[in-house]
C-alpha cells in the first residue's frame, strides 16, 4: 500500500471534530470519470499536481455540500496509484449519509471509465491492503466491510450504488473483496519444519586426509562444509 496523509483541515467535518469508535469499514467510490486525487484532495503536496478548478475537498461546504470521508485512492499526478488519508481515522466522517457515520471509517476509490481493467486492478488491490491495514488497527474483520450499496440495504446509508455498479465489470463483488481482505489478515504459517538433506563426503581413518578434503571443499565455496569426529 502506498500510504500518505494530507488531512482536509479546512473541511466543516474535520472543524466539527466529533470522534468514533470505528466498528466497520465502508468503501465507496467516486462516482465521477477522473482518477486523479488531486480532484478531491488539495492543496498540491508535489505528489499530487495541481486542480486547476480548486474544487477540492479541503474546503467547508465542496460543492455546497457537508462531505467528507476518511480517505481516497487514486492516481497520482505520475499516474502511479496511492492511498491517502483525509481524516483521522477515529473522526466521524460525513460519507455514508446515515447511521454508518457514526461507526464506519469510510473511504472513496476513485472512478475512471469503469472499464479499465488495469486500473482497476491496481486500486482493487490498493484497497484490500487498506482494509487489512485498518481491521488490524482496529480489531476488525473481513466481515466488518460493507459498500455503500450495503450500507443502503442494511439501513445505514443513503441510497447509492457505489460499488456494485464497477467491481461486477471487472469479475469481482464485495464477497471477493472481503475474503481478499480475509486472506490479507490470515497469519502466514511459520510452523513447517525445514527439512535440510545432508552430504557426507567420506570419512577419513587419518585426521590429516580428512583436513585436506575439507579445505578443498570449501576452496569450491562450501563454507557450512565441516569435520564430525565418530566415537
Amino acid at each position: 500500500m502506498n500510504l500518505k496523509k494530507l488531512i482536509l483541515t479546512e473541511n466543516e467535518c474535520y472543524k466539527v471534530g466529533q470522534k468514533i469508535k470505528p466498528k466497520g469499514i465502508m468503501v465507496h467510490s467516486t462516482g465521477a470519470n477522473n482518477p486523479y486525487l488531486r480532484r478531491y484532495i488539495g492543496p498540491d503536496d508535489g505528489l499530487l499536481g495541481e486542480n486547476q478548478y480548486n474544487n477540492h475537498w479541503n474546503q467547508l461546504r465542496p460543492g455546497g455540500k457537508q462531505v467528507c470521508a476518511h480517505g481516497f485512492i487514486g492516481k497520482l499526478k505520475n499516474g502511479t496509484i496511492a492511498t491517502y488519508q483525509t481524516l483521522p481515522w477515529n473522526h466521524r466522517g460525513w460519507h455514508a449519509g446515515g447511521a454508518a457515520n457514526d461507526t464506519h471509517i469510510g473511504f472513496e476509490i476513485c472512478e475512471d471509465g469503469l472499464t479499465d481493467a488495469s486500473y482497476f486492478n491496481a486500486v482493487y488491490k490498493e484497497a484490500v491492503e487498506l482494509c487489512v491495514y485498518l481491521c488490524k488497527q482496529y480489531g476488525l474483520t473481513e466481515k466488518d466491510i460493507i459498500c455503500h450499496s450495503e450500507g443502503h440495504k442494511l439501513g445505514v446509508a443513503s441510497n447509492h450504488g457505489d460499488v456494485m455498479h464497477w467491481f461486477p465489470k471487472h469479475g469481482k463483488s464485495m464477497d471477493t473483496f472481503r475474503a481478499d481482505v480475509k486472506s490479507g489478515l490470515t497469519p502466514v504459517d511459520q510452523t513447517t519444519a525445514q527439512k535440510y538433506y545432508r552430504v557426507q563426503l567420506g570419512a577419513f581413518s587419518v585426521k590429516a586426509n580428512a583436513d585436506a578434503m575439507l579445505r578443498k571443499v570449501k576452496a569450491a565455496g562450501f563454507t557450512d562444509a565441516f569435520i564430525k569426529y565418530g566415537e
